[in-house]
């Protein structure tokens, strides 16, 4: 088996996603939401994110057809109540980013593996081994 370098151009490449800021990541002022950093390694990629004021509960990762997609869903509210047991302030919270990557059609759910502590998802994706093409004459027969 040889291993490619470069099986992954363009590989978490979510450009293509840019005109939709909830897939991004991105507010309404183009501020990241999901910082990342990718690592490429030899053998596999690092991808960590950062989910500050997430729980591990609220993270969802899914891998359909090459395209790795994150989602973290927040929901939070606050009732203040004086008293007599009346409600004198209530807010409520709720958050949803998302941020998809292309990763490749040979990238397995079981080369990945992911950890989430202190608000810090981190991914590790292993590199598809791909098999070397078998030696095959280039000489094309004429008939």
């Amino acid at each position: 088996m040889m291993m490619l370098s470069n099986i992954f151009d363009n590989i978490f490449d979510d450009r293509l996603f840019g005109f939709f800021p909830a897939v991004t990541g991105l507010t309404p002022r183009n501020e990241p939401v999901m910082k990342s950093d990718i690592c490429e390694y030899d053998d596999h990629y690092d991808l960590t994110m950062e989910l500050a004021g997430y729980s591990k509960d609220d993270i969802k990762v899914d891998l359909d057809d090459g395209t790795l997609t994150i989602q973290a869903v927040h929901n939070n509210t606050h009732d203040e109540k004086d008293e007599q047991g009346r409600v004198i302030r209530s807010e409520r919270y709720t958050g949803n980013c998302q941020r998809s990557f292309y990763v490749g059609s040979e990238v397995k759910k079981e080369d990945i593996q992911a950890s989430f502590n202190d608000g810090i998802l981190h991914l590790n994706i292993h590199k598809p081994a791909l098999e070397a093409p078998a030696n095959q004459p280039r000489t094309i027969e004429i008939q």
